[in-house]
C-alpha cells in the first residue's frame, strides 16, 4: 500500500481511458500523456493500459508502506527517495517506509507515476481514470488517501532508465484541416507564425493566444449546430483563440473545428506549459 502525503496542484488516477460511451455522454478521459502513462508502466513489468497517477507540475509526496516498484515519466519532475534524489524515468524500489517525493518540474507539465501491478481501485465503466469534466472515476488524490497495488504480473523487465525524447523549441503540433475549415477566410493562418498556450489550460483544453501571424476569422457569424468532437480538435470560438481538447474534452461541441490535431501529437499537446509557444504544422494525411 502507498499512502499520499501531498498531492501537489492535481494528482489523479489515470489509465488509458474508457472509450465507447460517447453514446452515453461520457467522455473516454484517461491520461493526458498516453505515452508517459505506457512507458511508467513498461518500467515496472505492468501491461501498458494498468492505472497510474497523473501528477500536475509536481509536488507529490508519498510512503510506501510494504515494498513496492515504481517509475516517475513524462513531464521530468525530480524526484527524491527519503531525500536522495533518483534518476527519471528509471525503476524506483521503495522499501516500507521510505518516501519519494516529486519537487516541481521546470519543462513539461504533467509527470506520472506508474506502480508495480496497478493502481487496484474499482472501475468505473471500464476504466479507472478520473475525468475532470463529468466527475467520474476516482477523486483527485489528497493528503491521506491510501492507493492499494493489484497484483504483480508474473515477469518483469530488469530496466535501469528509458531515454525520453525532448521536444524542440517552439513546439511544433501537426494538424491535419477539417472538419469545419470551410468556416473561415483563410483556415491556413492557423500555420502561418506562432501560438502561446496561455493560462486557460486544463486536462479538457488548452486556450491558445496569437503570439504573430495572421488572425483566425470566420467567414460568417452564423451559428453551427452541436456535433460531436474528436480529441485533439481545435476549436475556435468567436475571440478566434483556438482551444486544442485534450484527454477530458466535451464529446460535442457547438464552435468550428478548424482543423485536428495528429493522434501522435496529443500528447506532445498534453505537455505544453502556459507561456510555451507552439507552431503547428500541416498535414496532409493522418
Amino acid at each position: 500500500m502507498i499512502v499520499i502525503e501531498e498531492s501537489g496542484p492535481l494528482a489523479t488516477v489515470q489509465d488509458l481511458g474508457r472509450p465507447g460511451w460517447f453514446d452515453s455522454g461520457v467522455g473516454p478521459a484517461g491520461a493526458a500523456d498516453r505515452g508517459a502513462l505506457r512507458l511508467a508502466n513498461r518500467l515496472v513489468g505492468n501491461p501498458e493500459d494498468y492505472a497510474g497517477i497523473e501528477v500536475l507540475l509536481g509536488g507529490l509526496a508519498l510512503r510506501a508502506e510494504d515494498t513496492v516498484l515504481v517509475a516517475v515519466t513524462g513531464a521530468p519532475a525530480p524526484a527524491t527517495v527519503d531525500g536522495t534524489p533518483v534518476g527519471h524515468a528509471g525503476v524506483i524500489c521503495l522499501a516500507a517506509g521510505q518516501r519519494l517525493r516529486l519537487g516541481f518540474t521546470r519543462t513539461g507539465l504533467r509527470s506520472y507515476l506508474g506502480i508495480r501491478g496497478g493502481v487496484d481501485i474499482a472501475p468505473v465503466l471500464g476504466s479507472r481514470s478520473y475525468d475532470t469534466l463529468s466527475g467520474i472515476g476516482p477523486a483527485p488524490l489528497r493528503a491521506g488517501t491510501e492507493i492499494l497495488a493489484g497484483p504483480p504480473p508474473p515477469d518483469w523487465p530488469n530496466i535501469d532508465q528509458a531515454p525520453q525524447r525532448r521536444p524542440p523549441a517552439p513546439l511544433e503540433i501537426r494538424a491535419l484541416l477539417g472538419p469545419r475549415d470551410d468556416w473561415f477566410t483563410d483556415p491556413a493562418a492557423l500555420f502561418a507564425g506562432h501560438w502561446t498556450v496561455s493560462q486557460d489550460i486544463d486536462r479538457v483544453g488548452a486556450r491558445l493566444d496569437r503570439t504573430d501571424g495572421p488572425p483566425l476569422r470566420r467567414t460568417t457569424s452564423a451559428e453551427l449546430p452541436t456535433e460531436g468532437v474528436a480529441l485533439g480538435s481545435v476549436q475556435v470560438p468567436p475571440s478566434g483563440q483556438p482551444v486544442v481538447f485534450l484527454a477530458d474534452h466535451p464529446i460535442t461541441g457547438g464552435y468550428p473545428v478548424v482543423a485536428v490535431v495528429l493522434d501522435a501529437d496529443v500528447d506532445l499537446m498534453a505537455q505544453a506549459r502556459p507561456g510555451e509557444r507552439i507552431r503547428f504544422r500541416r498535414a496532409r494525411t493522418a
